[in-house]
């Protein structure tokens, strides 16, 4: 069950702004496998206080994909908070690094799938 997040509408023109320019990686990730998904998606998606990269309401599930400038201490305590944060509502968070879309992509897919219908199925 996800607690309920009251959405700060002031990262509404951020997260719009974020989808017009995707990185080459959630391009293809949106375009190439969660777009036509079964279960539906949102990109930039603002929950609470942070912007996900993509977020599925039904599975309780964020997928965030992680370029280098994620291992730079700043960046790394930022994304701990979101994601504790995230956690605290229900919601799942799982990452990838742009290489894992690069060059695993199929594998990659294949894990949230299954991911997906884990927690779909134990609702």
């Amino acid at each position: 069950m996800t607690k309920h997040l009251e959405t700060n509408k002031n990262l509404n023109s951020a997260a719009k702004e974020l989808r017009r320019n995707m990185t080459p990686e959630e391009r293809h990730l949106w375009y190439d496998f969660l777009k036509d998904y079964p279960v539906q998606f949102n990109r930039q998606k603002v929950i609470g206080e942070y912007i996900a990269d993509f977020y599925c309401k039904k599975a309780n599930l964020v997928i965030e994909i992680d370029g280098a400038q994620h291992f730079e201490h700043e960046n790394a305590e930022y994304d701990r908070k979101r994601t504790d944060y995230l956690k605290s509502a229900g919601i799942e968070v799982i990452r990838f690094l742009n290489k894992d879309i690069k060059y695993n992509f199929t594998n990659t897919c294949k894990y949230i799938d299954k991911i997906i219908k884990e927690r779909i199925s134990g609702e």
